[in-house]
């Protein structure tokens, strides 16, 4: 497997499917505890890492949005977007387009702008200094009502010229995409384009919910799409990108194994699928260590591993010049 570590590490990666928020290391998680005076249930980052032994979906976002209570100014959110971008640079990423919570910051009386200007000014920092390009998604929670992620939108209306597109995330069993109809028209009239997670614990209607529903561009996770035949031949026709997360997708019980993990078979079915890390802080690796995990435990082979790469350029929000220049890079690789 070493050539391929050598070609993962020289492949230029899109990172579609990275939740901010799920980038807080234990460590800092503790600092900006200390800093606020704010008392953690657990009393070493050991303990805390000993806990991301997770049951399902849900038992990690009981984790999450507890860890998220840490994060109180924009310093903060700055620092947690920059530490991210150092890492994805060490991964040769070239371009993040990063989902943020909105109403997991709102909800605990965090001003917005200090989540916005925090992650804004990281990332425009990292476009500087690091030369990854970036796009800014704003999630709505699918277990709070429609009318919150109403209500989210109208507050968020102020800071829109920083955003690209919203999606939809959070517990997704009992929470089908259709109930956030209207929200998702409302955004789509701004001329923003739409995506949203489903098929990861959901069932692949879910997925057929977010395309013909919503009217998603394209689908983060959509792994159980594999179990209808005709929902996988209709993502293959129109080229729909799956942002897949493989380490993200073994934690939390989607798969039995990686071994067993969709992903090949949804490729090899002509699919777009794209690699990425999603919370990576909690999930054991980031983009770079997904590619290298889901290599080996899947046997992909070098062509196999640049088209997902190239896959991951295609299915960006990039302008057709940038994706061209990074897809020449690919195949040079």
């Amino acid at each position: 497997m070493q050539n391929h570590d050598e070609l993962i590490a020289k492949l230029p990666k899109t990172e579609l499917h990275l939740h901010i928020e799920g980038t807080l290391e234990p460590e800092m998680m503790f600092d900006k505890a200390r800093k606020h005076g704010i008392k953690l249930n657990h009393g070493t980052v050991e303990s805390l890492r000993a806990a991301y032994d997770f049951a399902n979906l849900q038992a990690f976002l009981d984790l999450y949005y507890a860890g998220a209570d840490v994060l109180r100014d924009e310093a903060d959110f700055y620092d947690l977007t920059w530490a991210y971008l150092l890492r994805a640079k060490a991964d040769n990423v070239v371009h993040a387009e990063i989902f943020f919570d909105p109403q997991t910051h709102s909800a605990r009386g965090i001003a917005l702008s200090d989540v916005v200007n925090g992650i804004v000014g990281a990332l425009t920092d990292g476009e500087q200094h690091l030369g990854i390009t970036w796009r800014l998604i704003p999630n709505f929670l699918r277990h709070l009502s429609e009318a919150d992620a109403m209500a989210t939108l109208t507050e968020l209306q102020q800071f829109m010229q920083h955003f690209h597109g919203f999606g939809l995330d959070s517990s997704e069993v009992g929470h089908p995409p259709s109930k956030f109809s209207r929200v998702f028209a409302k955004v789509r009239a701004l001329g923003l384009p739409v995506v949203a997670h489903a098929g990861e614990e959901g069932p692949p209607s879910y997925i057929i919910e977010a395309l013909d529903d919503l009217k998603v561009t394209r689908i983060d996770h959509g792994i159980r799409a594999i179990e209808d035949a005709g929902l996988t031949a209709r993502l293959a026709r129109e080229q729909i990108p799956l942002t897949v997360c493989p380490l993200s997708n073994v934690r939390l019980r989607a798969v039995t194994s990686l071994e067993a993990h969709p992903l090949k078979r949804l490729l090899t079915a002509g699919c777009s699928v794209s690699i990425n890390s999603d919370d990576p802080a909690y999930f054991g690796g980031y983009v770079g260590e997904n590619y290298r995990q889901t290599a080996k435990a899947l046997q992909l082979t070098p062509e196999e591993l640049k088209t997902l790469a190239a896959m991951s350029i295609r299915g960006s929000w990039l302008s057709d010049a940038a994706k061209a220049k990074h897809l020449a890079d690919i195949a040079a690789a």
